[in-house]
């Protein structure tokens, strides 16, 4: 749940404590602490902390901003040390992770000035963290300009510590210069009043609480993991100013030199007051492999829809001059970094922000850029009616060279949704090199067929080693996930894959076999919308309370928010890093149910900008005796409420009502049976309400509600009593091989060298691989 108010939280409890003498009323900064009066603001109601004291503070939620405390009075020159960290597996003296250089941050040298208010200064806001750790060592603290305390090695004594040149981190830190040596003979302490954290995130949002989207079922759980995803979704929104964690990555662009272990949030990644990245903590940064999953969750929740304008003016800013895309926002584009993937996210996310916001304008304006971006990626659909794939670099998984599934399926959704746009702008009939969008999304599809390993019921990773046949086959998760949200498979094919993919879960969530060890956020939300298209809704519901449940409920989880992936036994170590406290706990692709469950379970689909038409086709799932939800938009609400009840005649049935937007014009479909609707020759949002006897057809429309007489149908009707949630299956651990793990980390000196490194090898890659497929497929 959003925090109540976003620029003062308070901790929930004390999660540990050590040294109780020198850390004394830990508990009297709490948001539940008992209200003193002005005249009792002595030393006893305050939270003391002296020499050798330690406190770590847990907050209700994973949040993100600012420490500030309130000082009563202070002893000596006092510095508190600040550590950070999202799980509680990594609470303590020493942050969790930001960077990719070394396991650890260095925790944060905070000075009290004043008696007051004291904060943390801007660039030091840290992105995500459930623990704050609080502690005074008893070494002295160097008073050298450095905004970062390393623990000693071996010291024991407070030695006097001196330093007499200025750190390059001057340009962001508080403007302390004095550089004095610290007293071995001091004792510092402070006495705090108040300790709270500033949000900086969600800045165009001062009341985060106020959602233009809700959710509510019978699940609990479910109704956990629907806020949980919105606010992951507003975590990761942020000041552009305050972008990119990954500070050895715009060091390069920046003239900084950081030590390893150092961190901070402010550079400028996109214009603007707002923007959507893919992580809270890291990267900070505009990865277009997210926004799939991020634009329709923010569309049915908080509806900021400015940060998802500003993330992708950022990537098409970066445009290179053949028509790619960058792989991800600024600073990435400085190397012509590139992902044949990533590069098609960016497509389809430029589609969903006009869905979803009506800006058809936007898109208007960068037409003829968009073009060339979908002229780039039909150019590498070769003879065998399938992209091949030269660019290496996905969401970290490994073997995307060659005629691969996942980039296949994509290009046929970016196929599909570039030709909707053209709709909107007014092109009639667009074309790459003469050859209709159209006529190549047929062609791409009858392609992707050969994929197909009947054996499995699934679609294989390549035509090449990975294939049905090779030597390595490797049956994907994101392929054939994709496969189903693009249309390639038909509907027979789709419920076989929908059941096969279903068929491999574990106690912990969905395997992403095509990266060994792998639990994929990502690629499990992509997992629900195609269980979805293939009309399996109840293995949604069944994946959702699988994999998130895991998420909100397991050790070392925020129990708020949902993060990047983890380990196949379910711990939180993320197999692409070599370290486990990287690993980002509110990561925006991660996010899938928030919209999901709105779009696929309630059924509300939008078919045209800002819903002016739609499609409403609900599913209440064995899973559930009630769910109901909705979103506004700038045409007005959406929402659809499903129950379970019985008739006083003993007859189960189903009850609906749906809300639609005057204006607006669409297709209810329910058990089988389709009802046009339209309010295009009213002025208000009407309410339809229905009930039906399964499995028989609907029978009956009431009137409008407003037409409080249409009623009285509805008090024959009561919740049904008899409805008891099925049990679910008991599942095996994953097994995970620890001895490949190192194989597929992320190179240490981060991911822009490595993919400037690897497009210029896959371009002469991708001329051999070109000329081999010319004489494979020559007549």
């Amino acid at each position: 749940m959003t925090p109540k108010d976003k620029n003062r939280i308070l901790p929930s409890r004390v999660w540990s404590q050590a040294n109780v003498t020198n850390a004394a009323n830990a508990a009297a900064v709490l948001e539940n602490a008992p209200q003193q009066p002005p005249s009792a603001a002595t030393r006893a109601s305050n939270f003391e902390i002296g020499v050798g004291g330690i406190v770590t503070y847990e907050f209700a939620e994973n949040i993100g901003g600012r420490v500030c405390v309130d000082v009563s009075n202070f002893e000596g020159d006092p510095f508190l040390i600040l550590s950070y960290s999202a799980s509680s597996f990594f609470a303590g003296k020493m942050p969790d992770s930001t960077g990719d250089i070394v396991p650890l941050d260095l925790p944060l040298k905070f000075r009290i000035k004043n008696k007051g208010i004291n904060c943390v200064a801007p660039g030091f806001n840290r992105g995500a963290f459930k623990y704050l750790t609080i502690y005074i060592p008893e070494t002295p603290v160097p008073d050298d300009g450095n905004d970062f305390y390393h623990p000693p090695k071996g010291t024991t004594a407070r030695d006097v510590v001196k330093k007499t040149t200025s750190s390059w981190y001057d340009s962001i830190r508080r403007g302390i210069k004095n550089l004095r040596a610290a007293n071995a003979d001091e004792n510092p302490s402070v006495f705090i009043k108040a300790l709270w954290v500033v949000c900086s995130a969600y800045p165009n949002q001062p009341y985060g609480r106020a959602y233009n989207g809700y959710f509510e079922s019978s699940s609990s759980l479910l109704n956990r993991v629907w806020y949980a995803g919105a606010w992951t979704l507003q975590l990761i929104n942020i000041k552009p100013n305050e972008g990119c964690a990954i500070i050895q990555f715009s060091s390069e662009f920046d003239g900084t030199h950081p030590e390893p272990g150092a961190w901070y949030n402010n550079y400028t990644i996109a214009n603007g007051t707002a923007v959507t990245t893919d992580g809270a903590k890291r990267d900070r940064m505009v990865w277009s492999g997210d926004i799939e999953i991020t634009i329709p969750g923010i569309a049915v929740s908080s509806y900021d829809m400015l940060a998802v304008r500003n993330a992708l003016d950022s990537l098409w800013n970066l445009q290179y001059s053949d028509g790619s895309l960058s792989y991800a926002g600024i600073p990435m584009g400085q190397h012509h970094e590139f992902s044949d993937t990533y590069h098609m996210h960016t497509l389809i996310g430029s589609y969903l922000y006009v869905l979803y916001s009506g800006d058809v304008d936007w898109i208007k304006n960068k037409w003829a850029t968009f073009k060339r971006a979908v002229d780039f990626s039909v150019a590498k659909i070769d003879g065998r009616n399938l992209m091949l794939v030269t660019s290496e670099f996905d969401w970290i998984r490994p073997g995307m060279v060659g005629h691969n599934s996942e980039a296949s399926a994509i290009a046929l959704k970016m196929l599909e949704d570039a030709i909707k746009l053209a709709e909107w702008v007014g092109e009639a009939n667009p074309q790459t090199r003469g050859v209709s969008w159209t006529d190549t999304h047929a062609r791409l599809r009858s392609g992707f067929q050969g994929l197909w390993c009947a054996a499995d019921n699934l679609y294989g990773d390549n035509l090449e080693d990975r294939g049905c046949n090779g030597s390595q086959k490797v049956l994907p998760q994101d392929g054939n996930t994709w496969a189903l949200m693009a249309g390639a498979a038909d509907a027979d094919t789709a419920a076989k894959v929908s059941e096969a993919l279903r068929n491999r879960w574990t106690k912990y969530g969905a395997p992403a076999v095509e990266f060994p060890n792998v639990i994929s956020s990502w690629v499990a939300s992509c997992e629900l919308m195609a269980h979805v298209v293939a009309g399996h809704h109840d293995y949604a519901i069944e994946l959702m309370e699988l994999q998130w449940g895991c998420m909100m409920d397991e050790p070392g989880m925020t129990n708020s928010t949902f993060l990047q992936g983890y380990r196949m036994d379910g711990y939180i170590y993320y197999p692409a890093y070599p370290a486990a406290p990287r690993n980002s706990h509110a990561h925006g692709w991660a996010s899938g149910p928030t919209s999901v469950l709105i779009e696929g379970i309630l059924g509300i689909k939008l078919l045209t900008p800002l819903g002016k038409t739609w499609e409403i086709e609900p599913h209440i799932t064995k899973w559930l005796g009630h769910v109901r939800g909705g979103f506004a938009n700038g045409l007005g609400k959406f929402e659809v409420s499903i129950e379970r009840l019985v008739h006083i005649t003993g007859r189960y049935a189903q009850g609906l009502n749906i809300t639609v937007p005057a204006g607006s014009s669409g297709t209810l479909r329910w058990f089988g049976q389709e009802i046009k609707l339209s309010e295009e020759a009213t002025s208000n949002t009407q309410t339809y309400s229905y009930y039906v006897y399964p499995p028989s057809l609907v029978q009956r429309q009431v009137a409008p509600v407003t037409r409080m007489a249409a009623r009285d149908q509805w008090r024959l009707f009561s919740p049904d009593p008899q409805w008891t949630k099925p049990g679910t299956d008991q599942r095996a651990v994953g097994v995970t091989d620890l001895s490949i793990m190192t194989k597929y980390w992320v190179p240490t000196k981060g991911v822009r060298s490595a993919a400037s490194r690897g497009d210029g090898w896959n371009r002469v890659k991708e001329r051999k691989m070109r000329k081999r497929e010319d004489a494979r497929i020559a007549p």
